[in-house]
C-alpha cells in the first residue's frame, strides 16, 4: 500500500501540530525541554496546593482519633513515597508520562487502557471534589450559590488548561509564594497562641472512641491511599526534566524526588493539619469541620476581623483549587485523549477531553459526592493501588532485580505485545479481591484490610506472572528498524532529529520507528493512527 504524502491542512497534520504544544501522547523531546529541574519540581509541587487533604484529614481524624489517624497517615504515605520512586524516576529519566511508562511495564499496547481509565477517572473525581471546596468558599464568602459555584470552578480553568506546560509552568511558579503565606501563617499563628490546642488534640478520641486500633488505622489509610494516583500528575510534568548530567544530577535526583514521592510529604502534613484544624473549629462549625474554608475562616477570625478573615479564607481556597484543578483538567485530558487515539486510530483533540473531562466532574459535584467522599475514596483507592503497585513492581524487581522486563521503556505500536498477562492479571486480581475484601465478601474481621492486600497481591503477583510467561510478553519486537540507539551508553535518550515520511514533522530518536514500507520512518503518533495497520513492522 502506498500512504499519501502528508498534506497540509489534513486532519493528521493537523493532530500532529496539536501534540506538539505540549507532547500529548508522545515522547518529550530535548529541544522543548528548556526548564531547569528547580522549575519543574516548581511547576509539579503546584499542583498539590489542594486542599482536599485537609478534607481527608479531618475526615480521618474525626472518625477514629488523632492517633489513629496519624498513624494512618504514616502507613498510607510511606506506601506512596516508596512506589512512587520509580515511576518518578522514568517518567523523569525518559521523558514519557504515566500511561507510556505502563505500557511497557506489564501491560502492553492495548493493556494499558485499563489504567488510563482508572487515571483519567482518578482527575475528574478529584476535580469535583476540589472544584466543590471552592464553591464552598464561594458560598461562604461570597453568598454564590452552590450549583452556581459549581459551574464557575469549572469554566474557570478552561482557558488556564488549553495552552499545556508553558501556561501552567507560570501559574504555578508565580502563585506559590501567595499560596504558602495565606496557608501556613495563620496556622503557626494558632499554635504559637494556643499552644495547648495540640495536646488536647493529640488526646482526641474521635467519634468512635478508644486508641489505637489496627482496624481504624487500615480505614483510615485507605481513604489518604485513594491519592496514590496522585503520582500520575506529578510525572505529567516531570517529564519535562533536562537531560541528567554529571553538571546537575544533584539538584536532577533532588527535584525528581521532592516533587514525585516527595509530594505525598506535603499531602500528609495537609491531611493532618485538617485534621487538627477540624478538631479545634468543630464546636463552631458541626459538620461543617471537615470543609477547609470552614477550617481557615475559624483561624482567620482569631487574629483578625470578619470583614477580612473572610476574603483571606476565599483567597485562599480560589487559588488552592485552581492551582489544582489546571492540573487535574490537564492530566485527565492527556489520559482520555491517549486512550480514545489508541482504540479508534484516530485523534480528536485534547481539548474535546479538556470538556468532556469537566463535564463529568461538574455532573460529580451537582450531585453532591463531596457529601459522601470517604466513600468514593476508599473504593477508588483499591484500583488505584492495582495500578501502581503493579507497575513500581514491574520496574523494580522484574527490570532491576530480576531483570525479565527490559530496563529501558517501550511505549511505541508495533513494539509491544497488544496486551501483556503479567500487568493485566496482576492489576485486575489485585483489583477485584481488594474491592470484594472492602465490601465484606470475606468477613467484616478483614474488611479493613482491603488496602495492603491490594498493595500484597499486586506485588507478588507481578514477578510471579513475569517469571510464568518468561517475559515472552513485554516485546513484540527487539528491533525498531533504525540503526541509531534511542539512548546513549549513560542512558539518557538520544536527541538526534528524524523526519516523519508521512507527517513531515521532526522527532527525536526515541519518537521514531521504521515504517513498514521499506526505507521510511514514521513517528509515534503516525503510526498510532494508521487505521490499516499496513505501516506497522510484522512481529519478530
Amino acid at each position: 500500500m502506498v500512504v499519501d504524502s502528508p498534506r497540509k491542512n489534513s486532519s493528521q497534520d493537523q493532530a500532529v501540530r496539536e501534540t506538539l504544544e505540549d507532547y500529548t501522547l508522545r515522547f518529550a523531546p530535548r529541544s522543548y525541554r528548556r526548564w531547569k529541574p528547580g522549575v519543574v519540581a516548581t511547576t509539579a509541587l503546584g499542583g498539590i496546593a489542594y486542599l482536599a487533604d485537609f478534607s481527608i484529614g479531618a475526615g480521618i481524624g474525626l472518625s477514629y482519633g488523632t492517633l489513629n489517624a496519624l498513624v494512618a497517615i504514616l502507613v498510607a504515605a510511606l506506601i506512596i513515597f516508596v512506589t512512587g520512586v520509580p515511576l518518578a524516576y522514568y517518567g523523569a529519566r525518559y521523558n514519557i508520562d504515566l500511561d507510556l511508562i505502563t505500557r511497557g511495564a506489564g501491560f502492553g499496547y492495548y493493556g494499558s487502557v485499563l489504567t488510563s481509565v482508572i487515571f483519567g477517572s482518578f482527575t475528574f473525581i478529584f476535580f469535583a471534589t476540589e472544584g466543590a471546596i471552592m464553591a464552598q468558599g464561594l458560598h461562604a464568602g461570597l453568598g454564590v450559590p452552590l450549583w452556581l459555584g459549581y459551574l464557575i470552578t469549572t469554566l474557570v480553568v478552561v482557558p488556564l488548561v488549553i495552552y499545556g506546560m508553558k501556561a501552567l509552568s507560570k501559574l504555578q511558579v508565580w502563585t506559590t509564594p501567595l499560596w504558602l503565606l495565606l496557608m501556613v501563617g495563620p496556622i503557626g499563628y494558632l499554635v504559637v497562641v494556643d499552644p495547648d490546642s495540640v495536646s488536647r488534640w493529640l488526646a482526641f478520641a474521635g467519634e468512635e472512641g478508644g486508641g489505637l486500633s489496627a482496624a481504624s488505622v487500615m480505614l483510615g489509610a485507605g481513604v489518604a491511599l485513594s491519592l496514590m494516583a496522585q503520582i500520575g500528575e506529578q510525572i505529567d510534568y516531570l517529564r519535562f526534566m533536562p537531560p541528567r548530567t554529571e553538571s546537575n544530577k544533584r539538584t536532577w535526583w533532588l527535584s525528581t524526588l521532592v516533587a514525585g514521592p516527595g509530594w505525598v510529604v506535603f499531602g500528609a502534613v495537609k491531611q493532618a493539619t485538617g485534621a487538627f484544624l477540624a478538631f479545634f473549629i468543630m464546636g463552631a462549625a458541626g459538620a461543617a469541620a471537615t470543609e477547609p474554608v470552614q477550617q481557615f475562616m475559624g483561624i482567620y477570625e482569631l487574629f483578625m476581623p470578619l470583614w477580612l478573615a473572610i476574603p483571606l479564607a476565599v483567597v485562599l481556597v480560589v487559588l488552592s483549587q485552581v492551582k489544582i484543578n489546571v492540573t487535574n483538567a490537564y492530566s485527565g485530558s492527556l489520559t482520555w485523549t491517549n486512550s480514545f487515539t489508541r482504540v479508534t486510530k484516530r485523534y480528536p483533540g485534547r481539548i474535546v477531553f479538556v470538556l468532556a473531562n469537566l463535564a463529568v466532574a461538574l455532573i460529580l459535584m451537582e450531585a453532591n459526592m463531596f457529601a459522601f467522599l470517604n466513600s468514593v475514596l476508599s473504593f477508588y483507592a483499591n484500583c488505584a493501588i492495582a495500578w501502581v503497585c503493579t507497575v513500581a513492581a514491574d520496574i523494580m524487581i522484574n527490570k532491576f532485580a530480576l531483570k525479565i522486563s527490559p530496563k529501558e521503556p517501550e511505549f511505541r505500536r508495533g513494539m509491544l505485545h497488544a496486551v501483556n498477562p503479567v500487568g493485566v492479571t496482576a492489576f485486575l486480581a489485585s483489583a477485584i479481591i481488594s474491592i470484594a475484601m472492602y465490601f465484606g465478601a470475606f468477613g467484616a474481621a478483614i474488611q479493613p484490610y482491603s488496602p495492603i492486600a491490594a498493595v500484597v497481591i499486586a506485588v507478588v503477583l507481578t514477578p510471579v506472572m513475569a517469571i510464568a510467561t518468561g517475559g515472552r510478553y513485554y516485546l513484540r519486537r527487539s528491533d525498531d528498524g533504525i540503526a541509531e540507539p534511542r539512548f546513549d551508553a549513560a542512558g539518557t535518550p538520544v536527541a538526534t532529529a528524524y523526519t516523519c515520511d508521512y507527517c513531515a514533522q521532526e522527532f527525536e530518536r526515541p519518537d521514531v520507528l521504521a515504517s513498514a514500507e521499506e526505507g521510511k520512518i514514521i513517528c509515534s503518533l503516525c503510526v498510532t493512527t494508521d487505521k490499516t495497520g499496513t505501516l506497522v513492522l510484522p512481529a519478530s
